[in-house]
């Protein structure tokens, strides 16, 4: 069979049961995102179905597929309001990094590895997955709660952190040493600095350029735009999710809720391919021998990071609910965990499928938990005779620039 019409009958396949997945999944009031990753666990090496030439066709779309996801999370709010929650939340994006990378970095140490891979480990259990993270707000609707700008802010915290944190990593696995790590630093943040000032301060600019009453040329511009300043921000060393993040927070008003609408489905087609390819990395044989330090390590990272979501959304002023919402929605770990275990897999061959197994615990249980919690929580605090505050289901925006609701 030719290799073109191969592709055509894998690619098909791939989607219709992905749709029959997403249904499914919606029946039963659930993300559709753990089915997604367990089909990407079926089709991948080892799986029931391996994929033979699509495979490089998923990858460049897993790529589109966090881009867009962070592009439309972008979109929902303002410039202003991304440097408020900011600097509100910057101690709690402090506490995120100590909770979350203390108990990888010790694992690493515990188990021989050099600091270094130790290091590695540690940015694995640290971040957690903006592109779960950001379909999970959209499917079970809180985009527009009280607590989601909390979630935003630790969430692009994580990114800016990454920023910065991926060049350093990638300079001492290399073996540069500490000459090496401060000049990748520097590079970054003067890249982060200069995609910054391009959001921010020509933001208007931006949106005149973009804008256009035709739907098609619309489509067009703002998609182009977010893919050419991803893989501009990509070369520079910063996060392509974090470059696409920043174009969606320059663009307000029509063009930005224009593009939302338009840019949607798109997102949701190539989110779908994220999830399954990130499933297809994974070789369920390697899964196993590593599954009790990985599932002792989730248990640990999940808690520390329901207890930074807690503690950030209780400085905000959020309601109980509403602290769980933001605790278990930041939960789910990973594409920048896929990629450090894959830097670090040279130096350290025992985190990849350390680190594989411990992301997809994540990832299905992440958003099993998001889903789940808030009901439970709300029984227990009843029984336990505790008042939550109206703020705590609230749907109204948050205090500041709403140009973008």
């Amino acid at each position: 069979m030719p290799a073109g019409t191969r592709l055509l009958i894998e690619l098909g396949a791939i989607v219709f049961a992905l749709g029959i997945l997403g249904r499914a999944a919606r029946l039963i009031g659930l993300s559709p995102i753990p089915l997604y990753l367990l089909a990407g666990l079926a089709f991948g090496k080892g799986g029931l179905l391996p994929l033979t030439t699509s495979e490089e066709f998923l990858s460049e779309g897993a790529e589109i597929g966090v881009i867009l996801l962070l592009l439309l999370l972008g979109l929902e709010y303002s410039a202003g309001e991304l440097i408020t929650n900011l600097r509100r939340h910057a101690a709690a994006g402090a506490l995120n990094l100590l909770l979350n990378m203390t108990p990888g970095v010790a694992l690493g140490l515990l188990l021989g590895w050099s600091p270094v891979a130790a290091l590695a480990m540690g940015g694995v259990t640290y971040a957690a997955s903006s592109g779960i993270a950001a379909k999970l707000l959209s499917d079970l609707g809180r985009l527009g709660n009280r607590e989601t700008p909390v979630v935003l802010s630790l969430l692009v915290l994580e990114d800016l952190s990454m920023a910065v944190y991926l060049p350093i990593l990638t300079a001492l696995l290399a073996g540069a040493g500490l000459l090496g790590g401060s000049l990748a630093l520097l590079i970054a943040a003067a890249a982060m600095g200069i995609v910054l000032l391009i959001a921010l301060r020509f933001g208007r600019v931006i949106n005149r350029l973009v804008f256009s009453p035709d739907d098609e040329v619309l489509l067009l511009r703002v998609f182009g735009l977010a893919l050419l300043v991803a893989g501009l921000a990509e070369q520079l060393k910063v996060s392509a999710a974090v470059g696409a993040f920043l174009i969606g927070i320059a663009l307000s008003g029509r063009v930005a809720e224009d593009a939302r609408n338009l840019l949607s489905p798109l997102r949701d087609l190539f989110a779908a391919v994220f999830f399954v390819f990130f499933g297809l990395r994974t070789d369920p044989s390697a899964i196993p021998p590593v599954l009790a330090a990985a599932a002792l390590l989730a248990l640990v990272t999940a808690i520390t990071k329901v207890a930074t979501g807690w503690w950030a959304a209780q400085r905000a002023g959020i309601g109980r609910l509403g602290r769980v919402r933001a605790g278990t929605v930041i939960v789910a770990r990973g594409e920048f965990n896929i990629v450090i275990a894959g830097l670090a897999g040279a130096a350290e061959p025992r985190i990849g499928p350390l680190a594989a197994a411990y992301v997809l615990i994540m990832a299905v249980g992440g958003p099993v938990i998001t889903r789940f919690a808030e009901p439970v929580a709300a029984r227990l605090f009843k029984l336990a005779g505790w008042r939550s505050r109206a703020a705590a289901v609230a749907v109204s925006p948050p205090p500041g620039d709403t140009e973008k609701r």
